[in-house]
């Protein structure tokens, strides 16, 4: 197959972008490194058949040759990123989502699009199912991401009942692994490049908010999964096991052994109290689960960012 990837210099994107290339696919790379990695590209860039195109995928592009599939996964991924990119995330929610989906049209491709548990805001259901329709502040400071995301699914559904696109929509949970930035200010990487550094661990609120945290070689399995699935509605990606942010700081300070103190924050506006997936769906129409505990999970990715720590590349960025 040959496969377009929007964001496939992020995190997430670039070890997706890797799993198909492994597959003996041909990947076209599309990033406007806003939050994306060239490092990440640069790896990429050791496969024969991987091309990159620098890009914004929130303005209309023509992707030479033909295309089997298309996974849209451009987006600023984290709080800090997309509080100070708010415009950015909502057009690369709408407009970017549109675009790829005429390049899915265009080619008669089978669709992707990378969704979130942020769609369900800060739920009144828990665990969250795909049918709950979540407990968002559409003007709250975190709404430009979960709106963004919102629209992205109903276009999405849109394409497929009015023009019968092939798509399909993942609802990524806490992923963490290789290739994350150290300041892209999510939990588990700032955790680890602040355990590293010896500084004190930055905890909103008591800690007592909980998260369920996926290693990214399970979440890539599942969202390889779906792709060649013939499932189109919405289907939760991430690992059902929750801890507290408390429990995360304790297992994060003994894995790399360090000596950092708690230091506690007010709790940011809209912050989510609960977060686990119900994987019903995936474990009955896709036959999968994660295998990979924390623990096992953080040891993997631990050594990657104590080499960025060490080089002098690595900083925590909070809220």
């Amino acid at each position: 197959m040959r496969i377009l990837i929007t964001g496939a210099a992020g995190f997430l994107g670039s070890h997706l972008a890797e799993r198909f290339l492994r597959e003996g696919d041909e990947v076209v790379g599309l990033d406007n490194f806003l939050t994306g990695s060239r490092t990440n590209a640069e790896i990429l860039s050791g496969y024969d058949d991987f091309e990159l195109i620098e890009h914004d995928i929130s303005k209309p592009i023509v992707v030479p040759g033909k295309l089997d599939g298309v996974l849209h996964f451009a987006s600023p991924a984290s709080p800090v990123d997309y509080l100070e990119l708010p415009i950015q995330t909502l057009k690369v929610g709408s407009l970017g989502t549109h675009n790829a989906l005429g390049i899915a049209l265009a080619n008669g491709a089978r669709f992707l699009l990378a969704s979130t548990s942020e769609i369900y805001g800060d739920p009144l259901v828990h665990p969250q199912v795909e049918s709950y329709w979540g407990n968002v502040n559409p003007i709250g400071l975190r709404g430009v991401y979960d709106e963004a995301k919102r629209f992205g699914e109903a276009i999405t559904m849109a394409y497929h009942r009015y023009h019968g696109v092939d798509t399909r929509i993942v609802r990524i949970f806490n992923t963490y692994g290789t290739r994350m930035r150290p300041a892209d200010g999510r939990v588990v990487s700032n955790f680890i490049v602040q355990a590293l550094r010896g500084e004190p661990i930055s905890i909103y609120g008591e800690g007592t908010q909980t998260r369920s945290f996926c290693y990214v070689d399970d979440e890539v399995e599942g969202i390889h999964r779906l792709f060649h699935s013939d499932h189109a509605a919405p289907v939760n990606i991430g690992n059902p096991h929750e801890f507290t942010i408390r429990e995360l700081a304790d297992v994060v300070i003994e894995e790399t052994r360090s000596s950092s103190k708690l230091e506690h924050f007010p709790l940011p506006d809209d912050d989510p109290k609960v977060r686990r997936p119900d994987i019903s769906v995936a474990r009955s129409v896709l036959g999968w689960e994660p295998k990979i505990s924390l623990a096992d999970g953080l040891r993997r990715t631990i050594p990657y960012f104590r080499e960025l720590v060490d080089r002098g590349d690595a900083r925590a960025r909070t809220l």
